[in-house]
């Protein structure tokens, strides 16, 4: 896409997920021809979509839409658990995750290794999931004893692609939040001037901009390189930026942060969600550092 077409594009993308979630969402998408342009130009598809995404608090089932176009399935796909990128299942049994568009999708895939199970979504059993952000539609899936058909598989290859549009969900998220506690800086008077005017207000605004923008950065040089090191280590600064975001914003917030009536816990939520699906900021950083250990060798860099 050209720069003017990936402006009305995003547009777009931004007014159908301020408007819809869930399955409105899926439906909106479909006539934006989403799915079309993933195919076309799948890091503009990707990265706009999931930031507008993020920023809204919206759901979808885009997550599974962009994994089943890295394994080359038609069907939802079945994720790891919380904290884990590994595949969910041992060829038998399967213990993991999944969207909302799993209980509205006939198959399911589910990796093992180097294959991937194609199985029906009826042969699972899907329990939704609850805890800190149930409006994300999440499901615990299991089951026993699989048979099914089965085909070649690169997981690595699906989670990296995983890794960079949940980094992009984290950034649209952390913008938001910012936006609140901007806001709300703005609005809030004490001593006869806003806060925003208060220097430690300012340091915090500043700082939580810093790690946006270095959230988007590692973005940026992981879609220049794409591998699948690049992948996680995007998820892994973007979960940390996202969480350093989330904790300068509440203090900005104050009192009023915390209560159900403002938006910030939404965003809040699900930012602590994101960053623990496909793996959690320090769980990737523990295993990229392992990695460097044992192979002795350091990646090469990056364009800057």
């Amino acid at each position: 896409m050209d720069r003017e077409e990936l402006e009305l594009f995003r547009a777009g993308l931004a007014e159908a997920c301020s408007s819809h979630t869930g399955k409105a969402l899926d439906d909106a998408l479909d006539e934006l021809g989403w799915r079309d342009a993933l195919e076309a130009d799948r890091q503009a598809a990707v990265s706009a979509l999931f930031e507008e995404q993020g920023r809204a608090n919206a759901t979808s089932s885009a997550l599974d839409v962009v994994l089943a176009s890295a394994l080359g399935v038609d069907a939802a796909v079945v994720l790891p658990r919380l904290g884990r990128w590994d595949p969910p299942s041992d060829g038998v049994a399967v213990r993991g995750l999944g969207t909302g568009g799993l209980q509205r999708h006939n198959g399911a895939a589910v990796v093992a290794g180097d294959a991937v199970l194609i199985v029906d979504t009826t042969d699972l059993t899907l329990r939704p999931v609850g805890g800190l952000d149930p409006a994300l539609g999440l499901v615990a899936v299991e089951a026993d004893g699989l048979r099914a058909a089965t085909r070649p598989a690169t997981w690595t290859a699906a989670v990296a692609i995983g890794h960079l549009a949940l980094a992009h969900e984290l950034v649209g998220s952390s913008r938001a939040m910012l936006q609140l506690a901007r806001d709300h800086s703005l609005e809030r008077v004490q001593f006869g001037r806003p806060i925003a005017a208060f220097q430690a207000v300012r340091h915090r605004l500043a700082e939580t901009l810093v790690a946006i923008e270095a959230a988007e950065a590692a973005l940026g040089a992981a879609w220049e390189v794409e591998s699948p090191m690049n992948a996680a280590l995007a998820k892994a600064i973007a979960g940390g930026s996202a969480r350093t975001v989330a904790r300068h914003c509440q203090q900005v917030l104050a009192g009023i942060g915390f209560t159900t009536e403002h938006p910030f816990h939404r965003y809040l939520r699900r930012t602590l969600v994101l960053d623990g699906l496909l793996g959690d900021t320090r769980a990737l950083t523990k295993q990229l550092g392992q990695d460097l250990l044992r192979t002795r060798e350091l990646p090469p860099l990056l364009p800057l």
